[in-house]
């Protein structure tokens, strides 16, 4: 054997025993199993289907488990009890933020000031919202009903909501700085989704010294970054601290007020990231859901049926919907909710840590351990849904027909790391696919019987397979 490898075997058995030793002093982990060197448990876990091997960990280890990503020790959390348990019951402390390798990378002097300022740019009320609905109306009456991949036309829709959050801009969706925004976020999520983020993730060195979509996304990022930039530039010369147009108003404000605190988070460089992570987690996921939205209904023609027999009772045809719709609609507003629990769009949710030395059940968890939760063992509970695999809205609905909360739905996580941006979510969810479905009927292009609904899995996110349709205009 190459006197090389044979070295850097031997040098990542002693660091993984040096691990294993340092946490056996620091604290009692929870079982899992046994860790290669250099690659831990990759090898056992398919990286296509994560929810699918930890399904079958939590089988054999329990609800807490311990896994190696490459030489990342993780604790993992299956099913609502310890989850529950540890982002409610014991939120502060596992209230941390987990490292993402490649992001971290692309966003190296990244503050933690995102849900202060998100709290602040919330900026685009309902009027607005509902006039990017009539936008995206607009758009699919132009398909004159012409059979369409719906992928880019509904990513338009979200992406304009927070340009208007972060900028006070609407786009055309012609408009070539849009079309490269909107290229440049797709095509990052795509790399990010894919097996290969997930190997850079456990093995960061690979992030440095090896090709690989990787590099691509961090041109985009920068690329991306380059444009925020522009418009922030923009804004610092046309600024007016009485009358705050939008998100970066709003932080060039707190900036001003805090310019003499060195200690101060609104910099420049996080209003630049800020705004970044606002653009990935608020465009792709909803537009990802719509998407899924309009497949699901197309399977199950009843179902639209039920929901557009709603929106003309409750609606009709004189105005746009808007949220105070919303609690007299309460089939619809399931309806929401199942697509959003069966899609199950971030399976692990986004990682979390321990932010001091915890005890949790059994096992004391050192400060710093990154925490995986299984957001699948929840939303597919078969107590709380009966037959968790099958889209059904009275998961939401009592015996009366009204609209039934579940303490299990948590598709943005739960406890103190909530995502802040659920409540726009919600809305826009909301508002575009009544909007849609007050205007247009579904036309397949298939039998709907022959329609395959199941998640395209990857690493990060459920997306639904490849489909085509036609918007008929009502």
């Amino acid at each position: 054997m190459d006197p090389f490898v044979v070295l850097v075997l031997s040098l990542s058995c002693l660091l993984l025993l040096s691990l294993w030793k340092q946490g056996s002093k620091r604290g009692k982990f929870p079982p899992g199993p046994t860790p290669l060197p250099i690659v831990g448990n990759l090898l056992q876990i398919d990286i296509k289907d994560i929810t699918k091997s930890l399904a079958n960990f939590s089988k054999v280890y329990g609800p807490v488990f311990t896994l190696y990503f490459g030489l990342k020790r993780t604790v993992v959390l299956h099913g609502y009890e310890v989850v529950k348990e540890a982002l409610i019951d014991l939120g502060d402390e596992f209230s941390g933020r987990g490292l993402i390798p490649v992001v971290e990378r692309a966003n190296r002097e990244y503050g933690s000031c995102a849900c202060a300022c998100f709290s602040i740019g919330l900026g685009v009320g309902e009027d607005g919202k509902q006039r990017l609905a009539e936008l995206l109306g607009q758009s699919l009456a132009h398909l004159c009903a012409s059979p369409c991949d719906p992928t880019f036309i509904l990513g338009c829709a979200p992406c304009n909501v927070i340009c208007s959050i972060i900028f006070q801009k609407r786009f055309d969706y012609k408009d070539q700085q849009f079309l490269s925004l909107m290229e440049r976020l797709n095509e990052n999520t795509k790399i990010l989704s894919s097996p290969w983020l997930q190997i850079c993730n456990s093995l960061p060195p690979i992030i440095d010294y090896f090709p690989g979509t990787h590099n691509k996304l961090l041109k985009n990022v920068a690329l991306i970054k380059s444009f925020i930039l522009e418009k922030v530039k923009e804004h610092q010369e046309s600024v007016d601290i009485n009358n705050p147009r939008d998100f970066i108003d709003c932080f060039l404000i707190k900036m001003k007020k805090e310019e003499h605190n060195q200690q101060s988070e609104f910099i420049i460089e996080n209003l630049v990231n800020t705004a970044l992570d606002l653009f990935g987690a608020g465009t792709e996921t909803t537009s990802t859901t719509l998407r899924y939205a309009l497949l699901l209904l197309l399977k199950h023609p009843e179902v639209t049926a039920k929901v557009q027999e709603e929106i003309g009772h409750v609606v009709g045809r004189n105005r746009s919907p808007c949220m105070q719709d919303r609690g007299h609609m309460p089939y619809t507003d399931a309806v929401v909710h199942e697509v959003q629990r069966y899609i199950d769009l971030i399976p692990t949710n986004l990682p979390h840590a321990v932010t001091s030395d915890v005890q949790f059940r059994n096992y004391l968890i050192p400060k710093g351990t990154t925490i995986l939760t299984s957001l699948t063992s929840v939303l597919h509970d078969n107590k709380e849904f009966p037959n968790p695999e099958k889209f059904d809205p009275h998961h939401f609905l009592d015996e009366g027909g009204n609209f039934k909360k579940s303490n299990y739905f948590i598709p943005f996580s739960t406890g103190k790391r909530i995502c802040v941006g659920e409540g726009l979510a919600r809305m826009e969810l909301f508002i575009f696919l009544t909007s849609i479905l007050q205007n247009f009927n579904l036309k397949p292009l298939v039998d709907p019987k022959n329609l395959d609904t199941t998640p395209v899995v990857n690493g990060f996110a459920s997306v639904p397979p490849f489909y085509q349709l036609c918007f008929i205009p009502i």
